[in-house]
This record gives C-alpha cells, sequence and structure tokens, in this order.
C-alpha cells in the first residue's frame, strides 16, 4: 500500500492499531484491531476488552494487511468517517 494523503480517507475498522503517542499517559501502547469509529473516539479490542480512545489527543500506528505500517495524527482523524471521504488534506510532506 502506497502512503499518501489519501490515506486519511481509508476505512479504518477493521485494521490492526497501536497508541504511538498519547498526552493521556494510561493510552500509551494500547493495540488492537479497530471496532468502530465515531466523531471523536476510536474503539480497540485491547486485552480482550474495548478501549474508547479519544482521537484528538493520540497518535495512532495502523498496521495493515499488506504489512504497511502508517503514523497518523489523530487530530487528522477527528470528524466523521463518512465526512472525511468529502475532505480535501494538504500536503503534509
Amino acid at each position: 500500500m502506497k502512503a499518501t494523503p489519501d490515506i486519511i480517507r481509508q476505512e479504518f475498522i477493521g485494521t490492526q492499531a497501536t497508541i504511538a503517542s498519547s498526552i493521556v499517559s494510561s493510552y500509551l501502547g494500547m493495540a488492537g484491531p479497530v471496532m468502530d469509529e465515531t466523531r471523536n473516539t476510536i474503539t480497540l479490542l485491547h486485552e480482550g476488552g474495548m478501549k474508547r480512545i479519544v482521537k484528538e489527543l493520540s497518535v495512532f500506528n495502523f498496521q495493515y494487511p499488506d504489512g504497511t505500517v502508517v503514523e497518523i495524527d489523530g487530530k487528522l482523524l477527528v470528524g466523521k468517517p463518512e465526512d472525511r471521504l468529502k475532505k480535501t488534506i494538504k500536503r503534509l510532506w
């Protein structure tokens, strides 16, 4: 998978996610598949329980089935998942 700014417009449910950094220290190191996504949160299946992570406070590493790992700042993900398709993203690099 090619990492481009359009990666933010992808569906994340079912993708393996890890919290790379966060303002909330209890979020650090949480990992698991993304089970649900709302406007402001992502829900992970972590150690047999559902953990709700605030997007704006965290940086996520998403691992895709082909082995690609992409780091995305949660601030770029804030908003309804269906509205991200309409959003235009400035090139970050």
